[in-house]
């Protein structure tokens, strides 16, 4: 794909103590192309090692399991980066990214990434301290996964989700757009069914409420000690 003023590296937050001939330089190394919602940008065990760059668009981390089921690992926004663990050691991928939205990103070289980390010490310790939350969120949901149940599990799902969405502390919080039943399932290992049940139970009792584009969370303290007391915190 030929470059044009749309293939601009400059939302990249990694990125971003680069000085513009600096970035013009990593840009100038980057392929570039473009996926359509639901296609498939990486797959697990491929031996590519490219790390990509999200500049616009909204990408979906993903496993399956033996049986085909999905889970979801984590969405990435523009301004993202993912592949860096294949890039950093050489090994296959370890997860499969599709585009959830029209997506562009940028392709980079193991080499002239690894090449860019040595270069620049303040990207290498961004990139060590993503890794960092990897691992945490990683043990918090292996721990999540051991010891709550299916319902449990939703709930803490739902106060993750509420957590990022929060401005102050109201005691609520509003998470926009509606979060669909099947993606709270995948990541959460359990139906939408299950889903859709623990949903109607916490508006029966008051604690979330449907809007037209959003989801209301009305008591998030009452939603937390729910949590709280089944993880024994």
């Amino acid at each position: 794909m030929s470059r044009n003023a749309q293939n601009s590296l400059r939302g990249i937050e990694l990125l971003s103590s680069l000085t513009p001939d600096e970035l013009a330089a990593v840009e100038k190394n980057c392929s570039w192309k473009s996926y359509s919602a639901q296609e498939q940008i990486i797959d697990r065990q491929s031996d590519a090692q490219d790390i990509f760059f999200i500049v616009s668009g909204r990408t979906r981390v993903i496993l399956y399991s033996l049986s085909g089921r999905e889970v979801t690992l984590d969405d990435l926004d523009a301004g993202s980066y993912f592949g860096e663990l294949a890039a950093i050691d050489n090994q296959p991928r370890s997860t499969s990214v599709m585009a959830l939205t029209d997506t562009m990103v940028a392709a980079l070289a193991p080499s002239q990434f690894m090449e860019t980390l040595k270069s620049h010490p303040d990207i290498s310790l961004k990139v060590m301290k993503r890794l960092a939350w990897v691992i945490r969120t990683s043990n918090e949901r292996i721990m999540d996964l051991s010891t709550l149940g299916a319902n449990n599990r939703v709930h803490a799902e739902l106060l993750r989700q509420a957590k990022l969405s929060m401005t102050g502390d109201e005691g609520f919080a509003v998470i926009s757009p509606i979060p669909v039943h099947s993606d709270i399932a995948s990541r959460v290992s359990t139906t939408r069914e299950t889903v859709a049940r623990v949903l109607s139970n916490l508006t029966r009792q008051g604690i979330i409420e449907r809007q037209k584009t959003s989801l209301l969370i009305r008591d998030l303290n009452r939603l937390q000690e729910m949590v709280e007391d089944v993880r024994g915190e």
